[in-house]
């Protein structure tokens, strides 16, 4: 065995034994000294199981002298670790009699993962990710600190630290550390979390700082601790919460309406500019410079139109979503500055359409070779598809009202696909009669298959994310007022626990996807919990996890609340500070939005903000 591998199992041994003291000594029994020893006879593990599984394991052999005894013991324990899913591997009695240290701390490692971090199920997923993602977005707002792992992450002692000062900066002053002094950082740390948060301390400080790399297992069952003693501390939060909640909120919409400023504008100058480059071209009379003009012509049809294609759809998507956003919560209706509304938008795309006509006769003027049957078929049909996407369009980006009503349009205007995937076959069929004849170009429309058939594509991907979104808004604001960002985050953490892409959440993933938000359950109520979302809704989708979510974190977030936690946060003064928020705890953003949307307010001191008008005027 190299040195590295037995300093690893040195700590190991000496934190997995304090770790299992805490549990003994919760129960009043008597602590073990050495790992090897103590659990060599059976009756310790039994009582470990005992209390980790909350059961009686029975009758057995309370001062066990002969082997046959112990065995009889360690068997009990070893048979109720496998009944409760934990999969032993390489290891039995004999391993736990005979003292074999390597086969015992894998033991002990796979009793923490299970009865303290989580489950493990047979892929081998475990809550690692998710006390890994808690870690790092609880200190993520600390410079100093990078949290990538269980291991060098934490040799300066400033990650503990920061965990600490984030949920209670009464028990300690992170600004005033010296960050390069990590013997005292880390015993800092040990000390504050053993005598006022009841973590004890199963590391020592040369654990961490003394050596190249700490032992991965030894710190995660340290780090969990601190998880366990802070993840009840989240409601002392609700009212900065809610403030910063709605700041998102504000800033997310103010996001939107720029971006979409931004992109009508460039629309808009690229549509002008390539109607003014068509009329400044001269044909030269030839066939190859005809030829050429149809070449450069359709290429920009499928590439630099399509892009606008989707930009004007996705940008009167974007609108629309603004819109409803600003409804859903009962703020003022967003009204785009002059030029740049969709009708607006609209005007310059029909000016565009007949600039392309007028191009495609011009070029098709110079090249006669067309059978004109099959041109007007294929024009009658291709029009025809045409204004039906475009009337599908327009009507979806005119959807408005009530969630619900919204919801009908847009599967009302599901139905219509069918007929229009009828159609599209139908000019798929004109398209190869066209190729047959080498007809490649028609005076009577200025769509191909091509284009309508990705217009087409577009179309039904649009209405799949309309009705998504409205669906999502629905979920946001009739079963709970959950803010985009919060929604936004609990769908993120599904999909990211989602490790199979079925949409369905296993027993493990639903306990990780829930301990990384920081809610936690015992095991009975957890298995509880899955089994009525089974019943429920068949299995742990995505709509069941968000419906539990909403269930757990409802927080209402009325006009009347937000003003009530703004005097609270103000300390009822008719004005709020820069440093009344930062002592409320709101990120540096959301302080940062709030300082340029309030108006001033009178005060001799720093500068205020006055919070009544601006809440005034942002609710209707």
């Amino acid at each position: 065995m190299d040195s590295l591998e037995a300093r690893s199992r040195s700590v190991q041994e000496r934190t997995f034994c304090k770790w299992l003291n805490t549990k003994l000594e919760s129960a009043g029994y008597p602590t073990m000294t050495s790992l090897v020893k103590d659990l060599s006879d059976g009756v310790r593990l039994i009582q470990l199981m005992e209390i980790m599984g909350d059961t009686s394991l029975g009758r057995y052999n309370k001062n066990p002298r002969m082997r046959v005894q112990k065995a009889e013991n360690v068997n009990k324990a070893l048979e109720f670790i496998t009944s409760r899913g934990v999969k032993l591997t390489n290891i039995g009695p004999e391993d736990i009699i005979d003292g074999n240290l390597k086969l015992t701390l894998g033991m002990i490692w796979t009793l923490i993962l299970r009865f303290t971090i989580a489950d493990i199920n047979e892929e081998g997923l475990s809550a690692k990710e998710g006390l890994l993602l808690w870690c790092q977005r609880k200190t993520a707002l600390y410079k100093e600190v990078n949290v990538q792992d269980f291991t060098v992450s934490w040799s300066d002692g400033l990650a503990l630290c920061a965990l600490i000062h984030c949920h209670r900066p009464d028990l300690l002053d992170y600004n005033k550390l010296d960050k390069a002094d990590r013997h005292r950082n880390t015993q800092l740390a040990f000390d504050v979390a053993e005598q006022h948060l009841g973590i004890p301390q199963l590391l020592e400080v040369a654990d961490l700082c003394d050596v190249a790399r700490p032992d991965e297992r030894s710190v995660m069952t340290y780090v969990a601790s601190y998880f366990h003693a802070f993840s009840t501390m989240d409601q002392a939060e609700t009212v900065s919460r809610r403030v910063e909640k709605f700041a998102e909120l504000m800033q997310s919409v103010w996001l939107s309406k720029n971006d979409y400023e931004r992109r009508v504008r460039a629309l808009l100058s690229s549509v002008l500019e390539i109607q003014a480059l068509w009329a400044a071209i001269k044909f030269t009379g030839t066939y190859v410079d005809a030829k050429e003009h149809a070449s450069n012509f359709q290429k920009y049809k499928q590439t630099t139109k399509r892009q606008w294609v989707t930009e004007k759809q996705d940008v009167s998507t974007l609108f629309s979503n603004v819109q409803t956003k600003l409804r859903t919560y009962g703020l003022r209706e967003y009204v785009p500055p002059p030029g740049l509304s969709l009708a607006d938008l609209d005007t310059a795309w029909k000016a565009l359409l007949s600039s392309e006509a007028k191009r495609s006769r011009a070029i098709n003027a110079q090249i006669r070779e067309i059978k004109e049957t099959l041109r007007k078929h294929f024009a009658d049909l291709a029009n025809d598809f045409e204004k039906r996407l475009h009337t599908i369009s327009s009507e979806l980006a005119s959807i408005e009202g009530p969630l619900e009503e919204q919801q009908e349009q847009v599967r009302k205007l599901q139905t219509r696909l069918p007929t229009l995937a009828e159609k599209l076959a139908e000019l798929a069929n004109a398209e190869e009669d066209c190729q047959a004849a080498n007809v490649d170009e028609n005076d009577y429309t200025v769509f191909t298959f091509a284009d309508l058939e990705f217009e087409h594509e577009l179309v039904v991907q649009s209405i799949l994310k309309k009705l998504a979104f409205v669906d999502n808004q629905i979920v946001s604001h009739n079963m709970t007022n959950l803010t985009p960002a919060q929604l936004e985050q609990f769908e993120t953490t599904f999909r990211y626990f989602d490790k199979d892409e079925s949409n369905t959440l296993e027993l493990a993933e639903m306990t990780a996807a829930l301990a990384s938000l920081g809610i936690i359950y015992p095991e009975e109520d957890m298995y509880m919990i899955h089994d009525q979302l089974v019943q429920d809704y068949g299995a742990v989708s995505y709509e069941a996890f968000i419906n539990l979510l909403v269930e757990i974190t409802e927080d209402q977030t009325s006009p009347a609340q937000l003003r009530e936690s703004f005097r609270g946060i103000a300390q009822d003064k008719p004005f709020v500070t820069e440093l009344d928020l930062r002592l409320a705890q709101l990120s540096q953003s959301s302080v940062d939005y709030l300082r340029q949307a309030m108006p001033p307010a009178s005060n001799d001191g720093e500068p205020a903000y006055d919070y009544e008008s601006w809440l005034d005027e942002v609710f209707s």
